[in-house]
């Protein structure tokens, strides 16, 4: 049986903003969920590979890769993805397939059940996981009620200042599959890397609640580690000065909160403090990632809201809402934080 602690650091984690909240329903169609890739490269031209940009609509993401490798003429394995996209949604998303029996130019307009190849491009390698920029997320929001003013306020806070960044419903699995798999889990048994991914992922929100709790979710701390917007780097915060403030609330830096694992965490004083406290109270899924010999790593606590935009259609019954995220940003966090919504994914970008 899942924790109840669990299940609320899955679906319902603290919120960073009183007010009033809208209710809309999040996706009745799979069209109301548009998630376009962003690479962060531009394919290269020639290799041994074929990059393609796919179309697909209400298909997970496994599902099309297996399909692809089946037109390559490959194994599965051997077809290259960035990161898991809603089923539930349309999606344009980047693969890479070997190119030995089919060449790029065989690949453009081939379809299959809920895909379609948009472009291809001759690569020099398989696409890894979590090379993007960003996703640009295109959203339909129906039956709201409750008030345009209450969600046209909620998200502009969004975009001016950002939200927590929690991990999202998808990454825990289907009806919280992976986090009952987790409590099932024998001590010291190495669980399968999407237990894993849960666990680190119940630990770090467990983090983001409490300093969501004490208001210190989007400032640094003396002892925290930084993240620089949009990339990977990280860096020791041994005291925060008008400079560093200055870059914090201009959306540059942002603190960092743990993805758990061996080795250092790279934080001091009261952010290492408290995130040991907050982690021992998941001895499970301490457990779970150290059998799996997991090295530590950090995620930003905050994630910015690019490139905003609000429209009102059907005579103000739905809203469509769009904006960017960096990769492994999880749009149904920017949705909870401003609005009550109905209608929950079924996978989510993977990191």
């Amino acid at each position: 049986m899942i924790p109840a602690a669990w299940r609320d650091l899955a679906l319902a984690p603290p919120r960073a903003r009183p007010g009033p909240r809208a209710r809309a329903t999040l996706r009745r169609e799979p069209e109301d969920f548009l998630v376009e890739e962003r690479l962060g490269f531009a394919p290269s031209g020639a290799g041994e590979h074929v990059l393609l940009r796919v179309r697909k609509r209400d298909a997970n993401t496994a599902w099309v890769a297996r399909e692809l490798a089946a037109l390559a003429g490959a194994r599965p394995p051997d077809v290259g993805f960035a990161g898991l996209k809603d089923r539930r949604a349309v999606a344009m998303q980047w693969f890479s397939v070997p190119g030995r029996r089919r060449p790029a130019a065989d690949w453009a307009g081939l379809r299959g059940e809920g895909f379609e190849v948009l472009e291809a491009y001759p690569h020099a390698r398989k696409l890894p996981r979590g090379a993007l920029a960003g996703n640009r997320f295109t959203l339909v929001l129906r039956d709201v009620t409750g008030g345009r003013e209450a969600l046209e306020a909620q998200f502009a806070v969004a975009a001016s200042h950002g939200v927590p960044n929690y991990f999202g419903p998808q990454r825990f699995g289907l009806g919280l599959s992976n986090l009952e798999a987790l409590a099932a889990l024998p001590p010291g048994r190495a669980p399968s890397r999407f237990v894993l991914s849960a666990a680190r992922s119940l630990v770090f929100n467990a983090v983001l609640a409490e300093r969501v709790r004490d208001g210190s979710w989007n400032r640094l701390r003396a002892g925290d580690r930084a993240n620089l917007d949009g990339r990977n780097s990280v860096f020791a915060v041994p005291a925060v000065d008008g400079a560093l403030e200055a870059r914090l609330d201009g959306l540059d830096v942002h603190p960092t909160g743990p993805l758990w694992g061996s080795g250092p965490a790279g934080v001091e004083g009261e952010p290492a403090l408290l995130e040991a406290e907050v982690a021992a109270r998941h001895p499970a899924a301490l457990g779970a990632i150290a059998a799996a010999r997991a090295e530590a790593a950090r995620r930003p606590l905050r994630l910015a809201v690019r490139e905003f935009a609000l429209e009102w259609i059907e005579s103000g019954a739905a809203c469509r809402v769009s904006f960017v995220l960096r990769s492994g940003g999880f749009a149904t966090a920017v949705v909870r934080e401003c609005i009550d919504a109905d209608g929950v994914p079924q996978e989510g970008d993977d990191d």
